[in-house]
């Protein structure tokens, strides 16, 4: 049985995730002060956790920073704020997801599932040995499917696990348009209902760590009110 651990500080709101997850086949821990989750989730082996922002002691950012230093799990965050600097932030420590209260437990269900299966798939891969042994190779940006390490200009760009899922994705793709639904449907494989805002996100974090001027992108290309395309030839 899959293990969730949910660090919540609304005791109400961790009650009804519990519910809904286990309903669904999962076990699930709950821990209300941040420090303690923490200390939880680093001692316990857990298939994913799902973060508040705002919590007591610790909140959900140092959570997230301390955790993805040390363990390659799946982190879904959730909170009432929705700032995109707060997304922007979160994203950028290593959380896999970020949804904003209030949502749908089905939707929360949804995004657990999706994220584990991924998750397990890749290191099901990464032990089989199954990666494709290929590089994309662009204007000195390099990118290793099979080791997931990106290079620029021979130095190495430290990109998140969703960051290296949407660039490896757009660039084993060059010169297409996608839009923002058909990247998370891909990419997260999750319905597009939900939100989308997420990869606007990760496209910026992405441009700010290869983009010469992250203000005048040449990798990355947004195509105003269609997508991103990925451009091969600059």
């Amino acid at each position: 049985m899959k293990k969730i651990l949910v660090i919540e500080d609304d005791i109400s709101i961790a009650e009804l995730e519990k519910d809904y997850l286990e309903i669904n086949g999962f076990s699930v821990d709950i821990e209300t002060r941040g420090d303690l989750g923490l200390s939880k989730a680093l001692i316990n082996q857990y298939n994913l956790v799902i973060v508040d922002l705002m919590l007591p002691f610790v909140d959900g950012f140092e959570i997230c920073r301390e955790l993805r230093s040390k363990k390659d799990i799946p982190i879904l965050m959730v909170s009432a704020r929705r700032e995109d600097i707060d997304k922007i932030r979160g994203l950028g420590l290593g959380a896999d997801d970020y949804i904003t209260k209030p949502f749908s437990p089905s939707e929360l269900v949804a995004r657990v599932k999706a994220h584990i299966s991924r998750y397990e798939r890749l290191m099901g891969d990464k032990k089989n040995g199954e990666f494709k042994d290929s590089k994309v190779e662009i204007n000195g940006l390099s990118i290793d499917e099979k080791s997931r390490r990106v290079y620029l200009h021979g130095n190495e760009v430290i990109l998140t696990t969703k960051e290296f899922d949407v660039l490896i994705f757009l660039a084993s793709n060059p010169n297409r348009v996608f839009t923002k639904e058909e990247l998370f449907e891909k990419i997260w494989e999750l319905d597009a209902q939900g939100d989308v805002a997420t990869v606007t996100v990760h496209i910026r974090r992405i441009r700010e760590k290869i983009e010469k001027n992250p203000s005048e992108p040449k990798f990355i290309e947004t195509i105003w009110g269609v997508g991103y395309r990925f451009q091969k030839n600059f």
